[in-house]
């Protein structure tokens, strides 16, 4: 399950919140690595590395480093101060040999514990839910082509990368959030939670959003099958929503250049999220002016799907530059902005359509 190799760190590269790039040599070659200081500490050129090569080996697009395990000849030294449940006892990755250990924003050790065990809804707060991680920077640029001063939060589900820390966008993003919370499993964020539902509530009443989104981080698992994919935790947002009292907003996943056929038009992701996973109504977001035969494709999709929901056609004036003024690279599966443009303008036209909402 893990293959493991020794090696030693040659340079270091880009580094962003959280994480840092290194060259490392292996058996005589060179490979892209990353590691986590919070977890393993600060890597040095000279250090041995414990290595984990599985991704890199499988050749993944997103994932595809050596993750350095550790620095088994200079170990970080230990927190200040004794083990104290006061510093939290919320474990992630749980079980793993690389389980953390963090203050969850919803156990009693936490400051806002008192908070959140009276409140019980998000008090009409939209909440946009999409597939990929990719489209959290298109939906932020169309809340703020609309409501530059919106707070918005990000709730980092565990359905791919566990780390917040694993994300550039988010690092690039950083000013553009009110902050961001992970929750199940994921760690790294401004705030950690136990769930989806104590994330939401952490948002609205922590971190004072007016508007939250849902997604995974990075990567993502899919096998081709109708129900293999960590995609359908899109259409489970939607009822943590709900059930909360917030208003769901589908991004849909739309794209006229997949190669895939199930992924042209609208993808059989959003199609089995928000058709079959999602059990409360939600308003499905269709971008107004997608080419002719892009459009008749998504109308036919998504017909069954508005006897549960509403379908909600957005005018999408202004966002084609709010998209390219981002902080940040906008990419999907390899493709930029231009590439794909209807897929980041899908999730431009749910920002805009929360706003709406707020």
């Amino acid at each position: 399950m893990i293959r493991w190799r020794d090696g030693t760190v040659t340079g270091l590269r880009r580094r962003w919140h959280g994480a840092v790039e290194l060259d490392v040599t292996v058996a005589g070659r060179t490979v892209p690595a990353l590691a986590y200081p919070a977890l393993v500490g600060e890597p040095e050129p000279g250090d041995r590395v414990l290595l984990n090569v599985g991704a890199l080996e499988l050749g993944l697009g997103t994932g595809g480093y050596a993750m350095v395990v550790a620095l088994p000849d200079r170990l970080p030294p230990d927190p200040p101060g004794p083990a104290s449940r006061a510093d939290g006892h919320a474990v992630k990755a749980r079980y793993t040999p690389l389980q953390a250990v963090t203050l969850s924003v919803d156990e009693p050790a936490s400051p806002h514990h008192a908070l959140l065990s009276t409140v019980e809804d998000v008090g009409g707060m939209p909440v946009v839910t999409a597939d990929l991680h990719s489209a959290l920077p298109a939906i932020v640029a169309g809340v703020r082509a609309d409501a530059p001063g919106a707070r918005v939060a990000y709730v980092m589900t565990d359905g791919a990368a566990l780390p917040a820390w694993f994300s550039r966008t988010l690092d690039g993003l950083a000013g553009h959030l009110a902050g961001v919370v992970t929750v199940g499993q994921a760690f790294g964020g401004d705030l950690e939670a136990a769930t989806v539902h104590s994330g939401l509530l952490a948002a609205r009443h922590v971190l004072r959003a007016d508007i939250a989104v849902v997604t995974q981080g990075p990567g993502n698992l899919g096998t081709g099958t109708p129900w293999g994919f960590s995609g359908v935790a899109a259409g489970e947002a939607v009822n943590a929503a709900a059930v909360l009292g917030g208003r769901p907003v589908g991004s849909l996943r739309i794209s006229a250049v997949d190669p895939r056929p199930r992924h042209r038009g609208v993808s059989h992701h959003s199609l089995t999220a928000y058709g079959q996973v999602a059990l409360a109504r939600a308003d499905l977001v269709i971008p107004a002016g997608l080419p002719d035969r892009l459009a008749a494709d998504v109308d036919a999709a998504l017909a069954p799907l508005a006897r549960r929901h509403r379908l909600v056609r957005v005018p999408t004036d202004g966002l084609d530059a709010a998209l390219r003024a981002l902080p940040v690279k906008l990419s999907t599966m390899g493709r930029d902005l231009d590439a794909d443009h209807a897929y980041f303008l899908a999730a431009a036209a749910a920002g805009r359509h929360a706003v709406a909402l707020s």
